[in-house]
This record gives C-alpha cells, sequence and structure tokens, in this order.
C-alpha cells in the first residue's frame, strides 16, 4: 500500500488540492480561483468537498492517506498553523486553519508551513537543488501575487524568531511609489504580479484600465511588444535591486524564482542580472545562480507537501 499526503497550495489567486507520495509525485489534481476577498467560511466548502472526493479515489486506489499538508503565504504562526494578516489573502484573515481542518478531519494530522519555505524545501528536495553537491544556502523568492521568501541555511530552513523570516516582500525599497504588502515603496509593490500591474499603470497610466489583471500584463510582456519589454525591464530592475540584498546579506548558492520567474524567464533574469551584478559584492555574485524553479508549474503542487515531507515525525 502506499502512503501519500493531501496538500493544499493556497494562493491569492488559485488554489490547489493535490494527493502526493512523499517522494513528491502528483497523484491528484484539483485547483479552482481562490476568491481571496471571499470570507473563509464561504470557500471552506469547497475545499472539504474536494478533499473528500480526493480521500475517496484514494481509497479505491488503495492507497493510504497519512497526514494533511498546506503552503499558504504569511505571515503566520507556524507551529500553531494560525493565519494572521496575509495581505493577497483578505478573506483569511486571523484564522485558525491548522485547528479547522484538524476538527474535520480527526485521523489525520496537520502540518502548515509558510509558501516561500515550502518552495524553498521542494527546490532543495526535489528541483534546482537536488543535483548541487553540497547545497547549504539556498533561497526561493514566491514571485506570484505576491513576493515572499524561504531560507534554506546550513542546510536548514529559517522560520525566525516569530515565523516571519522571509517576508522579504515588506521590506521598502524607496520612500516613494506603489502600496504591496500594505506599504508604500515596498518591494511587492515594485515586483511579483502585483508589481506588474503597478509598473504597466505607472508607466502608461491610461492604456489600460486600473482593475487590470496580472494574468494580461504577463500576456502583453511575453507578446514582446514595445509596452511589454518596457514593463518587464522596469520589474526586473527593481526584482534584482531586492536579490541584491539578498546576495549581499545571505551570501547564497542558487536563488530560486517561484511562478512568475518560470513563466517570464530570461525576460526577467537579464535585467536582474544586470542589477545584481552591478549592486551585488563581486565575490558573493560570482558564486550565486539565479534560476527560475527547476519544478516549473508543478512547484506549487510538491510545495504543498512539503510541510509533511520535511517533518521529522515522517522521515
Amino acid at each position: 500500500m502506499v502512503n501519500t499526503i493531501i496538500g493544499l497550495d493556497i494562493g491569492g489567486t488559485k488554489t490547489a488540492i493535490v494527493e502526493g507520495t512523499f517522494k513528491g509525485v502528483i497523484l491528484q489534481r484539483t485547483e479552482f480561483p481562490t476568491e481571496a476577498k471571499n470570507p473563509f467560511q464561504k470557500t471552506f466548502p469547497k475545499i472539504k468537498s474536494i478533499i473528500n472526493s480526493i480521500a475517496n479515489h484514494s481509497v479505491e486506489q488503495n492507497r493510504k492517506i497519512k497526514a494533511i499538508s498546506v503552503s499558504i503565504g504569511g505571515p503566520l504562526r507556524i507551529d500553531e498553523g494560525s493565519i494572521i494578516n496575509p495581505p493577497h489573502l483578505p478573506g483569511w484573515h486571523n484564522l485558525p486553519l491548522k485547528n479547522i481542518l484538524k476538527e474535520t478531519y480527526p485521523r489525520w494530522p496537520v502540518y502548515i508551513e509558510h509558501d516561500g519555505n515550502a518552495g524553498a524545501l521542494a527546490e532543495f528536495y526535489f528541483g534546482a537543488g537536488k543535483n548541487i553537491q553540497g547545497l547549504q544556502h539556498l533561497i526561493f523568492l514566491t514571485f506570484g501575487t505576491g513576493l515572499g521568501a524561504g531560507f534554506i541555511i546550513n542546510g536548514k530552513i529559517l522560520h525566525g524568531a516569530s515565523d516571519t523570516a522571509g517576508e522579504v516582500g515588506h521590506w521598502r525599497l524607496s520612500a516613494n511609489g506603489p502600496v504591496g504588502y500594505g506599504k508604500q515603496g515596498s518591494w511587492e509593490g515594485f515586483a511579483a504580479g502585483t508589481g506588474l500591474v503597478n509598473i504597466a499603470q505607472e508607466l502608461f497610466p491610461n492604456k489600460w484600465p486600473p482593475n487590470i489583471s496580472i494574468r494580461e500584463i504577463v500576456d502583453i510582456i511575453l507578446e514582446e511588444n514595445s509596452e511589454g519589454k518596457l514593463i518587464i525591464e522596469k520589474a526586473g530592475e527593481w526584482m534584482g535591486k531586492g536579490i541584491a540584498l539578498l546576495i549581499d546579506a545571505l551570501n547564497p548558492q542558487i536563488i530560486v524564482l517561484g511562478s512568475l520567474g518560470v513563466v517570464l524567464g530570461d525576460k526577467i533574469l537579464k535585467p536582474i542580472h544586470d542589477i545584481c551584478q552591478k549592486e551585488s559584492l563581486p565575490q558573493a555574485y560570482n558564486i550565486c545562480q539565479i534560476v527560475p524553479a527547476a519544478l516549473g508549474k508543478k512547484i506549487g503542487d510538491i510545495a504543498s507537501l512539503m510541510a509533511v515531507i520535511s517533518n521529522e515525525n515522517f522521515r
């Protein structure tokens, strides 16, 4: 009998619920729009329905679910499994998610991890870090709707004293600029999905409606027209400024970009490298790879399993 995990990858735009193995193989998957402004109580029935369907099919296939694992943006209290006030999930604030899942599914233990940390662990074990001999220092940037990070330092995930290590989207990179993560001029305001929209509207204030989506801006960039090139150059510049700080502060061997890093590829990597080469210490920059997530579009699914896979109770 194969032992498996139910994983929840909860983002501001979409939620994916999967069944996967302890080796990171995805066996079942269902995705739906998060509709993050809706109260959690309105979304939870859909989550329960999908989990129940996945569990029933797992039994039919003679597999045994061992636990529920959640990857979700912070800030959160990881051991307690409480969601505090993630800006990209306004309907999920002050939410005891772990307790709700435990009460609903008492037969399974529940583990929750910050999505940046979960992405870092996924790439460390199964992705870009898998074949790097002696890898000890990896940074993962979520680079999706919002911007967060996961730090693996000396081979271990860094949570920090209050589980807020990695909330780099809150950094203020400029006294002026768009608002992201509740702060004007923050890194999240200049970069990630919200940053792309902010930059597009700043560069071309009358070009598109104010409610244009991240997906539409990404499509414009991928079309390689003049507007898209200006947007990605500016976004890459700001992304590079933040990454240069990470390189100098933590001296990583590799920085992995999730979500938009995979979709945009060299279009975002080139301006990032140009800035980092100028602004980072040469000895730190020269040893650091900056790459899209090797797991590609599977990164969120596999990250959703990592709160369990990386837990010492399952080793």
